[in-house]
């Protein structure tokens, strides 16, 4: 039985994120979007714990994999779920374990983020 959830900006027809700074202003939706997800990013611990899910083999990781981060496991569940709540991944239980993945979306997204617009 499968218990993933993904974040309802994630979505496929939902636009995940918002157009490179440099391309035009923000909106207020796409601001506070964007914020969510540095602001969960700007913790150490969580940034670690998110680069460990994205560049695990598979594009996915077991907790028990990714819990070595130099806090205790009941700290490693709470920033893995302030990462599924701004959105950055997403979580399935199998049997005793949850996996976490990024979704390719979330990536492509912030990747286009910090992307300088093409030349007019």
């Amino acid at each position: 039985m499968s218990n993933a959830k993904v974040s309802p900006l994630l979505r496929n027809e939902v636009e995940p994120c918002c157009p490179p700074l440099a391309e035009r202003p923000l909106t207020a939706e796409e601001a506070e979007r964007t914020a969510k997800m540095f602001k969960a990013l700007g913790d150490p611990v969580r940034l670690r714990l998110f680069s460990a899910v994205a560049s695990h083999e598979g594009g996915e990781a077991c907790v028990c994999d990714i819990s070595d981060v130099g806090v205790s496991q009941p700290t490693v569940s709470h920033h893995l779920k302030k990462l599924k709540e701004a959105g950055l991944l997403s979580s399935e239980r199998r049997g005793t374990w949850v996996y976490y993945r990024v979704e390719p979306a979330v990536l492509a997204a912030m990747g286009q983020l910090l992307t300088r617009a093409a030349a007019a």
